[in-house]
């Protein structure tokens, strides 16, 4: 039974990720449609068997008109019908595989169906379904829903390629038409949709297509992808989070400043900063972007909680930590912040001396939470030592974060970040951000994406990409001569295009 599975958006970062580390999707996409005709070959004879390929504008029909290559080199009789006009291809690989289709007019016969009136009566004997792919949500239009019917009311062979078309490959359900499959040769993993909607599947194949298991685990711009939230037009402030950053003392006020304009350049609406009068003062002086909560007080206590608990009603995550401070009272006013949290279920993260206070009571934490510790924090939170192999420091770190509840993401040359179950490791960041002040940079990055509500797990993959990212375009800028404050201005360059990281990444490589 198949029992690995991916979904939609999973598989969506997974080919991102795949480009960034060199396996680009035009490779993809070969070795795809190459699976395709090869399941055909195994079951049906080139010389008494013709095959009409449906192809949609996308990346789907990229795969399907692979297929139709590969089949025609075996010796099928091939014909490709696009839904659609060619000058709407606007997949750069499908557009590629649609140009080599194009020179091979004498052994394929081409239709471009831009309207359901030009619909042929195709006769074959096997139909491929390239027409959708896995990111489908809404009902498929005119003349796609047209071509599913023709498909549905014929009796030869149906081949779909990665989802039947009109299946939502994540939920299974049928949306409007959808296209009654023999088999189904699905990709790297089963879609969990499939195993929901077996009638329109028929027989399931999964093939590999060159992505090592490997690659899964480690972040890529893919991650940061997925998780950005889109911005509309009638949106309002509020909409993209409300974060609450509780730190600052009299020694230590840069940090939690550090953390909360990180946040802001990460896309959050609004950052209070909840510290000590004399502290937030000086906070405030240092942007006017900056709103500060003027605590009563030389450092947070429980005296200051009905204040803090009042900005907890605005927040929509909070991040407890950075240059709080470790006085008794301080750790005291912690434990009782994460527990209004966990009444609320606002998120939380928790990083510096925010770490360290809890590690004075660490429990099973009932609010979703990142924890961002360095080595020697982590060696406070958990009282052992990281062991020296990265995958028994993986299977620690793992157990840590089962154990607490938490998405832990453990700050190192290689970070590595897990949920209890799933674990990746980042591999952006350089030698020059072991200077003071990069971890709150993290920490606003991540608490930003806590706000927005994406899911811990995903938003501290993200965020130990995006912050690395930044410091490595900083790091090809200045050297090794870095401040914590330069990272700000290439976050949002990190987030609009994360792919800038990749030839870094490969002039490191040479």
């Amino acid at each position: 039974m198949l029992t690995e599975l991916i979904t939609s958006r999973e598989m969506r970062a997974l080919d991102l990720n795949a480009e960034y580390f060199g396996i680009s999707r035009l490779q993809l996409m070969e070795n795809a449609g190459r699976s395709v005709a090869a399941e055909i070959a195994s079951r049906f004879k080139p010389q008494e068997s013709k095959v009409a390929v449906f192809c949609g504008l996308g990346g789907n029909g990229g795969d399907g008109f692979v297929a139709a290559r590969h089949l025609v080199c075996i010796g099928f009789k091939v014909e490709v019908i696009l839904a659609g006009k060619a000058s709407e291809i606007t997949n750069e690989e499908s557009r590629k595989n649609w140009e080599i289709l194009k020179s091979l007019r004498t052994s394929v016969t081409i239709r471009e169906i831009y309207d359901s009136s030009l619909i042929p009566d195709t006769k074959a004997e096997v139909f491929i379904d390239a027409l959708l792919g896995i990111g489908l949500k809404t009902s498929p239009r005119p003349p796609i829903a047209q071509l599913i019917k023709k498909m549905n009311g014929s009796s030869a062979f149906k081949v779909a390629v990665d989802i039947p078309s009109g299946i939502d490959s994540d939920t299974g359900a049928v949306l409007g038409e959808a296209v009654k499959a023999h088999l189904t040769v699905t990709f790297h993993k089963a879609k969990p949709g499939l195993f929901k909607a077996k009638e329109y599947v028929g027989e399931l194949v999964v093939k590999d297509i060159g992505i090592p298991p490997e690659i899964e685990r480690f972040a890529g711009p893919g991650d940061v992808v997925i998780t950005i939230k889109s911005r509309f037009p009638e949106a309002h402030k509020g909409d993209f989070g409300r974060l609450l950053v509780v730190g600052g003392s009299e020694t230590f006020t840069g940090a939690p400043a550090l953390t909360a304009l990180a946040a802001l350049r990460a896309g959050v609406d609004l950052v209070y900063i909840a510290a000590p009068r004399q502290a937030a003062y000086a906070i405030s002086s240092m942007s006017p972007n900056l709103i500060t909560l003027k605590l009563e007080g030389e450092y947070l206590g429980k005296h200051n909680i009905s204040t803090v608990r009042g900005y907890m009603e605005k927040a929509t995550s909070v991040a407890i930590g950075p240059g709080l401070g470790l006085h008794r009272e301080t750790l005291e006013a912690v434990k009782e912040i994460i527990m209004i949290a966990e009444e609320r279920k606002i998120p939380i993260l928790l990083d510096a001396d925010g770490l360290k206070a809890f590690a004075g009571f660490k429990r099973r934490l009932e609010t979703p939470t990142v924890l961002t510790p360095h080595a020697g924090e982590y060696m406070i939170l958990t009282g052992e030592k990281l062991p020296d192999s990265m995958e028994e420091r993986a299977e620690h770190v793992r157990r840590t974060a089962e154990n607490l509840n938490a998405t832990v993401l453990l700050k190192s040359h290689v970070d590595i970040i897990s949920d209890g179950f799933r674990v990746k490791f980042n591999f952006t960041g350089n030698p020059g951000m072991t200077v003071g002040g990069t971890g709150d940079i993290l920490s606003g990055v991540v608490a930003t994406l806590l706000a927005q509500g994406v899911d811990p797990y995903e938003a501290a993959v993200a965020g130990a990409f995006i912050n690395g990212a930044a410091g490595d375009l900083v790091a090809a800028e200045k050297g090794y001569h870095m401040v914590a404050t330069d990272l700000l201005d290439w976050i949002p360059k990190v987030m609009d295009d994360p792919m800038s990281h990749a030839a870094l990444r490969r002039k490191r490589l040479m």
